[in-house]
């Protein structure tokens, strides 16, 4: 990293997956006067916060993980409540990995608490213990690991994740940071950015790629829940014309290593 460089602050992105039949994936568009990519389709996600990182998660959440990961996985189901309406979480009477999620009726009933979560005049930790529940962390699908560039004025430090939505919940936008939401097949999604339909940032868009390789929620839940993730930090290069570029390792397994860096909008606004 550069000298003068800003500091990654770990963030978490989630990819709610469903079948309608085919395997969609809920993307949201970040409201144009949001300072980060304005305008985007984007996934939920967003920076982790310090409470993201307490010790009552120990006794709050399901699965076994600790210090940045634990944060970043409370922050990615944080980021989906609070943007889509979506909750990933169980009653803590029946608890237990693989046990069922929330229906609609429990995600409705804490809807008037997304806001106040959001704007951090609420407390998750407190919402999931009022209410009796747990955080299904262990049905997050670790999927990437993306660093912003060092020449980028804000840089965040990103686990994406893929995890099956509760059949029965339904999305809706907060308003706030997003103004729509869509389910898309990675591929729709692709095609929108490429007619000039959508705006789609350098890295949703890999993930969206890579994410077309699938036909199912379950095949892409089997895939990547087996596959190691391989951190991607954008180098600024040239390509094999030496046109000014970025580079990405090619044992990401995304489905380019270079994009050019006029192509690559600035989507920080300083």
């Amino acid at each position: 990293m550069s000298q003068n460089a800003a500091e990654p602050k770990l963030s978490a992105t989630i990819l709610l997956l469903r079948d309608a039949p085919d395997l969609q994936v809920l993307m949201v568009k970040r409201h144009y006067e949001i300072d980060f990519a304005a305008g985007a389709l984007v996934f939920p996600g967003g920076k982790t916060h310090e409470e993201d990182a307490v010790e009552d998660w120990n006794e709050l959440t399901d699965g076994d993980f600790e210090g940045a990961e634990l944060a970043a996985r409370v922050a990615a189901i944080r980021e989906a409540f609070e943007e889509s309406g979506v909750l990933l979480a169980r009653p803590k009477s029946k608890r237990g990995e693989g046990q069922a999620l929330v229906g609609a009726d429990i995600a409705q009933n804490l809807e008037p608490h997304r806001g106040p979560i959001d704007r951090r005049e609420a407390s998750f930790v407190e919402l999931l213990r009022d209410n009796g529940l747990v955080l299904a962390l262990d049905t997050l699908v670790h999927f990437g690991h993306w660093i912003t560039p060092d020449m980028m004025p804000k840089r965040f430090d990103t686990h994406f994740y893929l995890a099956p939505t509760p059949p029965e919940q339904l999305a809706s936008h907060d308003g706030r940071e997003t103004t729509e939401t869509a389910w898309l097949s990675p591929q729709l999604a692709l095609d929108m950015a490429d007619a000039g339909e959508a705006t789609i940032i350098f890295p949703t868009r890999m993930n969206l790629g890579k994410l077309a390789e699938c036909q199912s929620v379950p095949t892409a839940i089997n895939r990547f829940k087996s596959e190691g993730v391989v951190t991607v930090l954008p180098l600024v290069g040239k390509d094999e014309r030496g046109n000014p570029c970025l580079h990405i390792p090619a044992e990401a397994g995304y489905m380019q290593t270079t994009e050019p860096l006029e192509r690559v909008a600035n989507v920080a606004k300083r």
